[in-house]
């Protein structure tokens, strides 16, 4: 078998990007709803009122996963559906909405892959301080308590923030993501208090009783466009501030010292005590992964002085994020051998290419996407060789959705979907994933 028996062929989705009616039954609004509902902040004002109308068409969906042949889907709980005001009242037709789906993932086989945060904190909150509010730490542990307490019976993989470099840096120290501060006495405070949060939901969810948490990263390489000592330091710091940032603290209790280079002024001087509030052991890590980087040295780039240097040798996508499966293998070894034999899942990997706006025929070709997907699952599985314990992939993204401050602009999906008629139309390559599960990978490999 070229993976390893039980391994989880999934595809993962994120509550903002598909569900739409974010309002619907009582919900309370998140910071992204108020934030694409501000003009100039989305591709062409776009949010994601209908998005995917999986809120109404789930059943639909958890059909065509089990067409595909999914074992496995990660997905994303909305906060705001749940707790309205982030904190205290239990919303019942939110969990009512999640106790659906995944009894229909249960009746259809497949293993619901939850994750409780992927960045849509309820704006409640937000107006309370956010992730800046040193409370938050407590309000989330009892939003995953309340959670667990619908939920546990029959979800087995829990999963508490969805890379929280990106909640930080966009939504803290750059901006183009909700709530859009730029700061950078904010963005290390922030990031402190998203892991004390993590921290604090792990204990919670482990004293209802669950048995399988995780975090979830995004992680990338960073290499030095050439050999100088300027772009070797360059590199090493954009690695830091990027791969290192979260998960030295919470695997390792201590924070990189470069991090007090990257942040200047604004570093808080957090000690290895602060960083003991961010570490609980966990059960598996998720690896998100899209590309690498290479980078030189360039004092005037914010915030890690890192430029990106373009590999115009190779494929890109039309997120101008560079085709380079080898640093999937690397990501995954790299934890392995930094933070121990963890159990891994690789919880994102997919590619935004041009796709048609309608299907053609009844059919959508992707060829990039297939290729792609080919080559990262072949990535995976050298990482398996070379000892990486990686128990699962999960493609993004199921199907075509809003993706953040690009709108409808961008599709990831295997699935396509016409959203002027909700149609969802797999793409060829959703065929070759599903033949890929079919054999076990066999079809994907040389």
């Amino acid at each position: 078998m070229p993976f390893p028996p039980g391994f989880l062929w999934g595809a993962a989705t994120s509550a903002y990007q598909i569900e739409g009616s974010p309002l619907a039954d009582g919900a309370g609004a998140s910071i992204w709803h108020r934030f694409s509902h501000t003009p100039g902040n989305t591709h062409g004002g776009d949010h994601a009122d209908v998005a995917c109308d999986h809120y109404n068409r789930w059943a639909d969906d958890v059909a065509l996963m089990q067409r595909l042949g999914l074992n496995a889907y990660r997905f994303s709980v909305a906060w705001g559906r749940v707790l309205p005001e982030g904190t205290g009242r239990v919303n019942a037709a939110g969990l009512d909405f999640y106790d659906r789906l995944v009894d229909g993932l249960v009746a259809a086989g497949i293993e619901p892959f939850l994750t409780l945060y992927h960045w849509d904190l309820p704006a409640a909150l937000d107006d309370r301080g956010g992730w800046l509010n040193p409370d938050a730490a407590e309000w989330f542990a009892d939003y995953a308590r309340t959670v667990y307490a619908r939920l546990g019976d029959r979800v087995r993989f829990w999963t508490t923030h969805n890379e929280p470099w990106v909640v930080v840096d966009g939504g803290y120290m750059v901006g183009p993501m909700a709530p859009g501060h730029r700061n950078k006495f904010e963005a290390p405070r922030a990031a402190h208090h998203l892991m004390r949060a993590h921290a604090h939901a792990v204990r919670a969810l482990r004293a209802e009783g669950a048995r399988q948490v995780g975090l979830v990263v995004n992680l990338e390489p960073k290499h030095p466009a050439s050999d100088s000592p300027a772009d070797t330091a360059t590199a090493a710091r954009a690695h830091a501030y990027f791969n290192r940032q979260y998960l030295d603290p919470a695997m390792l209790g201590h924070y990189p010292e470069e991090l007090a280079e990257v942040y200047g002024e604004g570093w808080p001087g957090y000690t290895d005590a602060d960083a003991a509030l961010t570490r609980e052991p966990l059960d598996f890590l998720g690896v998100n992964y899209y590309s690498r980087t290479v980078v030189r040295d360039d004092p005037s780039v914010f915030p890690d002085g890192a430029r990106k240097v373009p590999q115009t040798h190779a494929a890109q996508t039309t997120l101008d994020w560079e085709v380079y499966p080898e640093g999937l293998t690397e990501v995954l070894t790299w934890v392995t051998e930094r933070y121990g034999a963890l159990p891994l899942y690789v919880t994102e990997n997919g590619a935004a290419f041009y796709d048609p706006p309608s299907p053609v025929e009844g059919r959508v070709d992707d060829p990039l996407r297939v290729a792609y997907l080919r080559s990262h699952l072949q990535a995976v599985h050298t990482a398996i060789e070379r000892g990486a314990d990686v128990r699962g992939y999960f493609a993004w993204s199921l199907i075509d959705n809003f993706e953040w401050a690009h709108g409808f602009s961008k599709r990831f999906g295997l699935v396509h979907v016409d959203y002027a008629t909700q149609a969802r139309t797999p793409k060829a390559s959703a065929h070759a994933y599903a033949e890929a599960i079919r054999t076990h990978g066999a079809s994907l490999l040389p």
